[in-house]
């Protein structure tokens, strides 16, 4: 006869363990990036604005604010702190002077060009540390990661 609760309890070992492991995993890589980041680093939501109007250039605040699940005046605020840092352009909509459409300066491009590789270098780094069987069982679950990201945050890719 088989445990019906396996399955269960299996899920939920997964579940505590990525709930745990990812926020620390993260604390980790921003905390290294942060050290040797040679300019003021923006913070996490400024970097996730920075990042959303990379892929999707042109996109107005709300739409920014409804894929990185802000709230609107706080994806705005944002957007009014990385203006006057000179990181986001805001574009007037030709055909509606309400709407602003976002592009990022080519500073900010720069400057998340250089986060994202330092991000790589330091996971690089790590990943020499593990066993080959290690390494490609984190390779084998990036599609896995990044299917459970989509079903969390739909805006997410």
């Amino acid at each position: 006869m088989t445990d019906s609760s396996a399955p269960r309890r299996d899920i939920d070992h997964v579940a505590s363990g990525l709930a745990a492991c990812l926020p620390a995993l993260h604390r980790a890589l921003d905390r290294q990036v942060t050290a040797r980041f040679p300019h003021p680093k923006p913070s996490e939501g400024q970097i996730a604005l920075l990042r959303f109007v990379a892929q999707h250039e042109g996109a107005t605040v709300r739409e920014a604010a409804e894929a990185l699940l802000m709230k609107p005046n706080n994806a705005s605020a944002l957007v009014s702190q990385l203006t006057e840092r000179g990181d986001l352009e805001r574009r007037r909509d030709s055909a509606d002077k309400r709407v602003a459409h976002l592009h990022l300066t080519a500073t900010a491009r720069e400057r998340l060009s250089e986060v994202r590789e330092l991000e790589t270098a330091f996971i690089r780094h790590a990943l020499t540390s593990l066993t080959e069987g290690q390494r490609g069982a984190l390779g084998s679950a990036l599609d896995a990661l990044d299917a459970l990201t989509r079903h969390l945050h739909p805006g997410a890719h």
